[in-house]
């Protein structure tokens, strides 16, 4: 007889879920997994892998720029902060939603985010609000991450919209803060968000991401895990104080002298100059063609005027007319009596007769003696 018919096939093992798609055999598992073993008595195996380790290396090197010489390199750190974001957001994009009706590998989603982060790194470089909006968001995402994960012992969100709308809230708050206030507000979120940098890479070497596993879970708003290690809590501390240091060395070392704003105030400056140059030879220009013709001037007698060159076109001002007082110039009888002096007629001295104005152009009219009063009014000649 033949066998008992083969039954249907049973249920598969259950479709990976969004979250699951994330997870990689690089890294370590939950950390309620069963091989983690107790929660501060663990050991973690020292599974290190080339890529993770060489990113986390670069990401500490970024975050020791970002949290000491951050408001120094202005202009890099809004690139950075630029590539950061669009890679990042067009990486899960394209790693979780379909792309065109194909899913994409996670080499090719790579690819496509690095590409679109580079775009956003110039966009932000170049317009400087755009990167001081993204800057200050950073920073109202840190502080309510932080304030999320400090809060894990007593606190437990009832849904996701509650961490989701603080995050918002205190994203948008210092987004607008960054433009009203750009250095102080730019000085603390690259020294937050450097310190944040160091405290993930040293989670990775030091405990496998455990710390940042807990925080995804506290931003997904997920029941409560087994209570955090006191490495953990120790590295999470590190934070704020890594921070505080960040700020206080650029206030006083790196950042002090220094403003974003003199670059483009000197160009500011270059440009009025260009203008104000080109301005006044505009002037000249007009007040040149609208002047009037200057009359020839005649040539000196006994001179050919063939032999004069071409008429002097600059602009000769009159000389200022000397201003002169009753007493500066000598009196017209004081003249007249001079040359009778020299012509030999000494009869002229004698002789009353009313003195003689030889129409001087700024000259005394006042007469010298009373005799020459009394004679009458000077006779102009």
């Amino acid at each position: 007889m033949p066998g008992p018919l083969p039954g249907p096939p049973g249920p598969g093992p259950p479709a990976p879920g969004p979250v699951e798609t994330l997870r990689s055999p690089l890294l370590p598992p939950e950390p309620d997994a069963p091989s983690w073993g107790p929660p501060c008595d663990r050991l973690p195996e020292r599974r290190y892998q080339v890529l993770p380790s060489l990113v986390c290396i670069v990401c500490c090197l970024f975050g020791v720029v970002y949290c000491f010489f951050g408001y120094r390199c202005f202009k890099a750190v809004l690139f950075l902060t630029g590539l950061l974001f669009g890679s990042v957001v067009i990486f899960l994009l394209c790693y979780r939603e379909r792309v065109l009706e194909t899913q994409l590998s996670g080499a090719a989603s790579a690819g496509i985010a690095l590409g679109v982060g580079l775009l956003c790194g110039l966009v932000t470089m170049l317009v400087r609000s755009v990167g001081l909006f993204l800057l200050g968001l950073l920073l109202g995402l840190l502080l309510a991450t932080a304030a999320l994960l400090g809060s894990g012992p007593f606190y437990q969100p009832a849904s996701v919209w509650t961490p989701l709308g603080l995050l918002l809230g205190a994203g948008l708050l210092c987004a607008l803060l960054a433009l009203r206030w750009p250095r102080p507000l730019t000085t603390l979120a690259t020294a937050v968000a450097g310190a944040a940098l160091v405290a993930a890479a040293v989670d990775y070497f030091a405990e496998l991401l455990l710390l940042g596993r807990y925080a995804a879970e506290r931003l997904r708003a997920a029941p409560p895990g087994p209570p955090l290690c006191w490495r953990s809590w120790a590295l999470l501390a590190s934070w704020p104080l890594l921070s505080l240091m960040g700020v206080l060395v650029q206030w006083r070392v790196t950042g002090d002298g220094y403003s974003h704003t003199d670059v483009v105030i000197r160009r500011q400056q270059r440009r009025v100059q260009l203008m104000r140059i080109r301005q006044r030879e505009e002037r000249k220009v007009r007040r040149r063609r609208t002047r009037p013709p200057r009359p020839p001037s005649r040539p000196p007698r006994g001179q050919d005027p063939r032999t004069l060159g071409p008429p002097d076109p600059a602009y000769r001002r009159r000389p200022v007319p000397v201003k002169r007082f009753n007493g500066d110039v000598l009196s017209p009888s004081y003249i007249q009596s001079f040359r009778d002096r020299q012509t030999g007629s000494s009869l002229s001295s004698f002789v009353a007769a009313p003195p003689t104005d030889l129409d001087y152009e700024c000259g005394s009219t006042v007469p010298l003696t009373a005799a020459a009063a009394a004679a009458g009014p000077p006779v102009r000649v």
